[in-house]
C-alpha cells in the first residue's frame, strides 16, 4: 500500500507515518500544495497512492480543497473517485459542516484526532487496504 499523509501538525504526521509505514511505502507532506505536488509526481510516474490521510485545516489550501483537486487529477487520468485513492480525513475538531464539506469533496472516511491507531486500522480493513 502506497500512502501519502498530509497534516501540517508534527506529532500526528509522525504518528500516522509509524501505524502506516508498516503496510507499506508511506510519504508526508505539511499542506494542501505540498499533497497536490506529491501526488501529482505519483500519478504521473505511474505508482498512485493507494490512500491519502488529508487533514481538513491546513495553512494554504484547506485539506477539503486539496481532496477536489486530487479527484480533478485522477478524473483527468481517466480514473474514477470509486477507483482512485481512499482518503481518509481528519481533523481536531468534530466539525458537522467539515464533515459534509469533506465527504462533499468525495473523501471516504473521515476521523477525528487524536487518531486511534485501532480505529484507523478498522477503517482501513473497512475499505479493502489492509488485511
Amino acid at each position: 500500500m502506497r500512502t501519502l499523509v498530509v497534516e501540517d501538525e508534527l506529532t500526528s504526521r509522525l504518528m500516522m507515518q509509524s501505524v502506516l509505514s508498516s503496510y507499506g511505502e508511506c510519504h508526508s507532506a505539511v499542506d494542501g500544495e505540498e499533497a497536490l505536488e506529491a501526488f501529482r509526481i505519483a500519478v504521473d510516474s505511474g505508482r498512485p497512492y493507494d490512500l491519502v490521510c488529508m487533514d481538513v485545516k491546513m495553512p494554504g489550501i484547506s485539506g477539503v480543497e486539496a481532496v477536489r483537486r486530487i479527484r480533478n487529477i485522477e478524473e483527468s487520468h481517466g480514473v474514477l473517485s470509486t477507483n482512485g485513492a481512499k482518503i481518509v480525513m481528519t481533523t481536531i475538531v468534530e466539525d458537522p459542516h467539515g464533515v459534509v464539506q469533506s465527504f462533499g469533496a468525495l473523501c471516504d472516511e473521515y476521523l477525528v484526532k487524536p487518531i486511534d491507531r485501532g480505529k484507523l486500522l478498522q477503517k482501513l480493513r473497512q475499505m479493502g487496504l489492509i488485511d
